[in-house]
């Protein structure tokens, strides 16, 4: 399966250390533009199989989804599946780090999955985002900006 939308960036920082905060999605607020964090289900942490409670906001609209870990490949690959809070499936996410003469090149991919009327009826409804793509291209540079930003401010400390 192809990811509808993959951006790469280099990361001053060694595999393990973009591994911590890939796979740390409570804490994931911090770096993406409309993920506010979630909750670990079960206790289980970041595993395959792992079950997590995602929490999103943009301005006054916010929701939760379901998500399941899909892919862990420590520390090179980190994959998980949303569902809404119903179990229809929206998307698939993705990390892939490689280690570069930088420390790491991190790619984040997006995988458009879901059907036609969570696409075009419920997911701009509950999210407030119509060009769902469109936002989510902004919303991975970011997110990997974010990336790039905390690993140069360790490397300075």
């Amino acid at each position: 399966m192809e990811p509808t939308i993959s951006r790469s960036i280099d990361v001053p920082a060694e595999p393990a250390t973009v591994w911590a905060w890939v796979t740390d999605l409570p804490r994931m607020g911090e770096l993406s533009p409309e993920n506010v964090g979630g909750r670990w289900l079960d206790g289980t942490g970041p595993a395959l199989g792992a079950r997590f409670r995602g929490r999103n906001r943009n301005g006054e609209l916010s929701w939760w989804t379901r998500v399941r870990v899909v892919g862990f490949e420590p520390p090179h690959r980190f994959a998980f599946d949303v569902r809404t809070p119903f179990g229809s499936r929206v998307s698939r996410w993705e990390y892939v780090l490689v280690p570069s003469a930088a420390g790491c090149r991190v790619t984040e991919n997006w995988y458009r999955i879901g059907s036609w009327v969570v696409r075009k009826f419920m997911g701009p409804r509950v999210t407030g985002r119509a060009d769902r793509p469109g936002y989510n291209v902004r919303s991975i540079e970011h997110t990997l900006a974010a990336l790039k930003a905390r690993a140069e401010e360790q490397a300075a400390a």
